[in-house]
């Protein structure tokens, strides 16, 4: 009889620390932009912005369809995809291993942090000038840009992810009488994998940002490069529509890294529930 008159609990929206669903995840995902495109579309259609400087959503679709169909657009964001797997690619063939030996050993950290932390307080653009003057107008200093805007981040990132590597697997390891090494490879790095491919998909955002940056400045490909030439022009439509081009990208490539994440540490989920 008690279990009749207990009072019902209903869900709510908005709870603590609750994982929502795949599809009120999706449908809040469009929901929100939608809400935005339409507050936008709306501001233009009632003239209350200068349409050559905000075009509508509905003119810079368009445009890109047009720039997709009919111009060289495909192939400015294949190079420029190109371009930040090359430089994502090194940078983590470096950040990756320096970041787990200093995590591992103090000793390694004491002598390469201080080097890596004061790379991370200089600004990636204000090298310009001198890779430029190095490398000329190539590939070179766009990669070498990509390059120095993010390893130094992820080195850190990385870094502190495997100090966090639970220190009873460690001793467990040396107990057991595992070498250094062995420990490194067999424990320390299995457990610090998950965290090292959310660091990545967090810094491949930045490399994204520093690749605009680079194509705007000294190229004559790519989508930052497109954006410079409609900028000479006026055409705000065609760099709207390379900002939305990036916004996809990045999106794409971040759902992927979610993917991976998924698939390769599938454990991580199962216990997080």
């Amino acid at each position: 009889m008690s279990d009749i008159h207990e009072p019902l609990t209903r869900k709510r929206w908005l709870e603590l620390r609750k994982p929502v669903s795949q599809t009120q995840s999706i449908l809040s995902g469009i929901l929100i932009w939608t809400v935005f495109f339409a507050i936008w579309e709306g501001v233009s259609l009632a003239g209350l912005v200068n349409d050559l400087l905000v075009p509508a959503p509905s003119q810079v679709a368009v445009t890109l369809l047009d720039m997709l169909a009919n111009r060289d657009l495909l192939s400015d964001i294949l190079i420029s995809v190109g371009r930040v797997f090359l430089s994502f690619g090194i940078a983590c063939a470096v950040a990756i291993p320096l970041g787990i030996l200093m995590g591992s050993f103090p000793a390694i950290d004491a002598v390469v942090n201080p080097f890596v932390s004061a790379w991370r307080y200089l600004p990636a653009p204000s090298f310009i000038p001198i890779l430029l003057m190095w490398f000329g107008t190539g590939e070179a200093p766009k990669l070498a840009l990509l390059f120095i805007g993010v390893v130094f981040f992820l080195i850190t990132l990385i870094m502190d992810h495997t100090r966090q590597v639970r220190s009873e697997l460690v001793e467990t390891g040396l107990t057991l009488g595992g070498g250094r090494w062995t420990i490194v490879r067999t424990i320390i790095f299995p457990a610090v994998m998950p965290n090292v491919l959310t660091a990545m998909r967090q810094m491949l955002a930045m490399t994204w940002t520093y690749l605009v940056i680079a194509e705007i400045v000294a190229s004559t490909t790519g989508i930052g490069a497109m954006m410079m030439r409609a900028r000479r022009f006026l055409h705000t439509d065609e760099i709207m529509a390379g900002i939305f081009v990036i916004g996809v990208l990045g999106l794409g490539f971040d759902v992927l890294f979610r993917k991976l994440h998924h698939w390769l540490f599938p454990y991580i989920q199962k216990r997080g529930h």
